[in-house]
């Protein structure tokens, strides 16, 4: 890949990055929510949002290692 020349135009708009980003985090986050009901009845808070701040970080790293398709 080389230097971008001056027609270059990325293939999708800033919303639609932005936008894919955000779901990609957001349901990794509420599955990270979820995790903890399935070891324990009752998680303490701290947990749930340890777990939610997880699973979006982790949904993250997995897009950027699949290479952003969207």
């Amino acid at each position: 890949m080389g230097p971008l020349t001056e027609d270059h135009i990325c293939p999708h708009g800033v919303f639609r990055r932005i936008s894919s980003a955000l779901s990609i985090v957001g349901v990794g986050a509420l599955i990270g929510a979820l995790a903890p009901w399935m070891v324990n009845d009752r998680p303490a808070a701290a947990l749930i949002l340890a777990s939610a701040a997880l699973g979006g970080v982790l949904a993250s790293a997995v897009r950027e290692a699949l290479g952003r398709k969207s």
